[in-house]
């Protein structure tokens, strides 16, 4: 459904964005990740047409954004940064001409307007100047006039921002109801967001693309893939952290509240080697869990410069 080919865009001696291409196929939700000035909000205005790319373009179910703009933007839904809207409108007026500019009119406007209003549960403040709204709200009107016409592609720069944890319970259950049927990229700096609602993840900083997959695939890359936590009544000495340490497939044994985490060396389990010795030694273990990594982790490593080491 969408396809983007080696996106660039420059001002001036700044590349915002740099040979970025990817794909997302229907039933498909990309949490699209980075760091402040990544070029994420950027890419998003080349893919809706918004903003003319320096080079590559992108294809919206089969239209090319920058010769068949009118096509390739009837298939998608926007919701920009910051959700902008008129101020001085009320939802219902600002919806009414949203509906009319996509060509809806009549019978038919008035039941796609009910339609996204009940999914984004706005009802309450239809009548209410747009500019009195709450930060929350204000997305979630935006969010409402991205759905109106049930497009096939969704971009969504930061759809939860500014809603309180049960509304953006309620974003992420509509995001989730809506993927089979299309193809959405979310900008989102919410990692527990990713988790709880893409299937895949691409994390991009200094305009590139620097990791693409799942968020599992990505959270395998942590440090803390198959780190396990133990708990030992009265505690862990000095002698178990060393026989812990002395594990074949054992990084490193570090403290953990009351407990201690043991770090995997190239993330193979080590989970079976530690309740061997555990029984071995007749340790009583009151906890032992197995994580399957950290997205942060991850994050950080990629996005985060490494400074580089003096000549000696």
């Amino acid at each position: 459904m969408l396809e983007i080919r080696h996106l660039v865009k420059s001002f001036g001696p700044l590349i915002a964005v740099d040979d970025v291409s990817f794909t997302v196929p229907q039933g498909e939700v990309l949490g699209f990740l980075g760091p402040n000035g990544a070029g994420k909000s950027t890419t998003m205005k080349m893919i809706t047409g918004f903003l003319a790319p320096t080079a590559g373009t992108a294809i919206i179910c089969g239209y090319d954004i920058a010769t068949q703009p009118i096509p390739a933007k009837r298939h998608i839904g926007y919701l920009p940064e910051g959700a902008p809207a008129y101020p001085d409108m009320t939802p219902d007026n600002f919806l009414g001409f949203i509906a009319h500019i996509r060509g809806f009119s009549g019978e038919e406007a008035r039941r796609r307007i009910s339609r996204v209003v009940e999914m984004i549960r706005i009802a309450e403040v239809m009548h209410q100047p747009i500019e009195t709204l709450s930060k929350g709200y204000k997305r979630r009107v935006g969010v409402a006039q991205a759905l109106l016409h049930d497009p096939d592609v969704l971009i969504l720069d930061e759809p939860t921002d500014g809603l309180d944890p049960n509304q953006k319970y309620e974003m992420r259950s509509v995001i989730a109801a809506m993927r089979p049927n299309k193809a959405i990229i979310i900008s989102t700096h919410l990692l527990e967001e990713v988790e709880a609602v893409c299937s895949r993840a691409i994390i991009i900083a200094h305009g590139r693309i620097l990791a693409d997959g799942t968020p599992a695939e990505l959270a395998q890359r942590s440090r803390h893939h198959n780190a396990v936590r133990l708990a030992i009544v009265g505690g862990a000495d000095a002698n178990v952290r060393a026989e812990l340490a002395a594990l074949p497939g054992v990084a490193g044994v570090d403290t953990a509240g009351n407990g201690l985490i043991v770090f995997s060396r190239g993330g193979d389990p080590v989970v079976g080697a530690i309740a061997d010795l555990a029984r071995e030694r007749g340790w009583t273990v009151s906890g032992l869990q197995v994580e399957r990594g950290r997205l942060d982790d991850v994050f950080r490593e990629i996005t985060t410069p490494h400074p580089i080491a003096a000549a000696a």
